[in-house]
């Protein structure tokens, strides 16, 4: 049996879509930024068939899209007002 571990970055992302749709955007963009950095680390980490779902290009440009979009969620959460 392959592992599908490209698909808990998603996973966590929609966790925070649903926060945020009930009323919490900082807590939910921040979970949702945590899903980019989870991409992130899960591409440098593992082999291109275990995260089949995370590749997409070569490695060095998923990794950083992932990280840079990721981290910008989670400056933009703290960014808001209260």
């Amino acid at each position: 049996m392959r592992h599908r571990l490209g698909a808990v970055p998603l996973a966590i992302l929609a966790l925070g879509l649903a926060v945020v749709v009930l009323g919490s955007n900082r807590i939910g963009l921040v979970i949702a930024g945590s899903a980019g950095l989870c991409a992130g680390v899960l591409r440098l980490t593992f082999a291109p068939e275990r995260i089949a779902l995370l590749v997409s290009r070569r490695k060095p440009v998923d990794v950083a899209a992932s990280v840079v979009l990721g981290a910008a969620l989670c400056i933009v959460a703290f960014a808001l007002p209260h």
